[in-house]
Order: structure tokens, then sequence, then C-alpha cells
């Protein structure tokens, strides 16, 4: 299984809404490396939800549950959208501040990456942010 994190505007989509509907597309994505990223990911895949430019924190966990197909957004053949599903939010939401204050996150897309819409989280990343959820 692999990690990766996805971004939202919470006054575009926020995590509430994605509950309430409890599954969406992910679509509209108009970048290479997202879209790279979008393609390598695999039904089970967890996600990570992050509210950015508002909040600017990660506040819940996702899985995916289709594979890459066309973005039905586009006729644009070379774009492509997955389907997720919410799994449960974070009990704390974990601010990109602390995220950058912590060392062993330095090489964090998130961290490294800000404008990356959809990024990989390695194992390591995946098992520290969810410590700091965790812990009040």
């Amino acid at each position: 299984m692999a990690y990766w994190l996805v971004k939202s505007e919470p006054s575009v989509y926020s995590w509430d809404q994605f509950v309430k509907d409890k599954q969406t597309f992910w679509s509209g994505v108009r970048n290479y490396a997202a879209r790279i990223n979008l393609r390598a990911m695999k039904k089970g895949d967890e996600v990570l939800y992050y509210h950015s430019n508002e909040g600017v924190e990660i506040v819940g966990i996702a899985k995916v549950i289709k594979e890459a197909y066309q973005d039905p957004t586009t006729e644009d053949e070379r774009w492509v959208a997955v389907d997720l599903k919410p799994v449960r939010k974070l009990k704390n939401a974990v601010s990109l501040d602390i995220l950058k204050k912590d060392k062993r996150l330095a090489n964090m897309d998130l961290v490294r990456l800000g404008r990356l819409s959809v990024q990989t989280v390695k194992d390591e990343e995946w098992k520290i942010v969810m410590e700091m959820a965790e812990t009040p």
C-alpha cells in the first residue's frame, strides 16, 4: 500500500462536505507531476486530506476506491481522476506550521513542493503525521 496527500480549499470542497457526500471523484488536476501521482494510486491506498489556503492543515484520511480513469471534467484523454472515500477525521488536525518545524519531515512533498495538489507520502512521514494527529 502507498500513501498520498490531496489538497482542497475548504471553501471549494471541505472535509465535512466530502464526509457528507460519502465519496467523490478527484478531478480537475492539470499539473503533470500531480497527474503522475494520480495514475500511480491503487485501490486501497490511503490518502491524507489537506485543507489548503484556509486552515492549511491535514484534517482527515481517505481511501482510493477506484483507480485512474478519464477525468470527466475534460475531453482531453491525458487527464485522469480517481475515486476517494473518507475513512476518518483526524483526532487533531496537523498544521503546515507543525509539519515544517519537525526536521524529520524536511523532505516531505508538502513541505518542499507546496503547490503540488496530489503528492506522495513516504511510510515514515505517514507514521509521524499519525503520531502528531493522535497527540493533543
